[in-house]
């Protein structure tokens, strides 16, 4: 691997495009060659090519990590330009929260960002941590706000990481985000599947964990919740709801269907259940289709349903 750099290096004065296409073939040889084809990600889960191609970015640039150990951070640099798409960008840190590489924003290089949290309040670096020891969630997902360089405003972001142990014995992680990103229904899948996880490995301490608005069972618009056979709630849809009581088996969808009801009758002979609803939109008149996906599972002896809602994928 050691004249690897060197011949990506030469490739410098090829035209920008077309080294872009050569050097992601080149990944995927690589990826190919350095390592048992069954480590490289599964992308069935996805709907959209956006985020498949993310994922492919950022696990390329994992397997030149890991393979080339921490003498790669200079051909990162040195190619910085090729690792910050329109779409997305690469980073690495360590597992301390020091940046070691920022292809959007280089001015990170150096700096800890281990309490940097979000707008919203949600500290991404123990997010992705948390993410990466998931076993539900395989590419490292996590949701946030997040800056475009060379804007003010910011904007929902995804992104996807990969832990990587250098040849040096060095543990890093490589990632990259989407900004904008499409609703995928493995997203939800990950938040909903771990809420599982969590309630029947703690039991009710991680309830209020669950709930917590900076978590990573809340972004965006997907809320996870719970509820019991009755309908009644153990963690609302809805954050800061106490004042409003809600009978989820009663709740019909815009054209008349009970929803939730549907879902759990469902789940009497299954353990999750997908479903497909009709809700107003709100941002153009007229009903759109968003996906429910629930899970059954038991708190203390009692039956209980954990699930979220999203927008339901429509790839072109």
């Amino acid at each position: 691997m050691n004249g690897i750099l060197n011949a990506r290096l030469r490739f410098s004065k090829t035209s920008a495009p077309m080294l872009f296409a050569v050097l992601i073939a080149t990944f995927l040889l690589l990826a190919g060659c350095s390592s048992d084809e069954s480590d490289a990600p599964d992308l069935s889960a996805y709907e959209y090519r956006d985020t498949r191609d993310l994922v492919r970015f950022t696990y390329d640039a994992a397997q030149i990590l890991k393979s080339d150990g921490l003498k790669s951070l200079d051909y990162f640099r040195a190619n910085r330009s090729h690792y910050r798409t329109p779409d997305f960008y690469l980073y690495i840190y360590d597992e301390q929260g020091n940046n070691l590489f920022h292809a959007g924003m280089p001015w990170l290089e150096g700096r800890n960002l281990s309490d940097l949290s979000d707008i919203n309040g949600k500290q991404v670096s123990r997010l992705i941590m948390q993410a990466l020891d998931d076993p539900d969630n395989p590419h490292g997902w996590v949701h946030y706000s997040w800056w475009e360089p060379g804007k003010f405003y910011p904007v929902p972001k995804s992104s996807c990481n990969f832990r990587v142990k250098t040849p040096e014995g060095k543990v890093l992680f490589a990632g990259a985000g989407i900004d904008y990103p499409h609703e995928e229904k493995e997203f939800v899948r990950i938040v909903v599947d771990g809420a599982v996880s969590l309630i029947e490995k703690k039991g009710p301490e991680t309830i209020s964990e669950i709930a917590d608005p900076t978590s990573s069972f809340n972004f965006r618009d997907v809320r996870v919740f719970a509820f019991y056979p009755d309908g009644s709630l153990l963690i609302s849809p809805v954050l800061n709801e106490s004042a409003v009581p809600i009978q989820l088996l009663e709740c019909r969808d815009e054209v008349g269907n009970p929803t939730f009801a549907n879902a759990v009758k469902r789940l009497e002979t299954s353990e999750s259940d997908w479903s497909v609803f009709m809700a107003k939109s709100r941002y153009q008149r007229g009903l759109v289709k968003k996906c429910l996906y629930l899970r059954k599972t038991h708190l203390e002896g009692k039956l209980l349903y954990v699930g979220a809602v999203t927008d339901l994928p429509q790839p072109p």
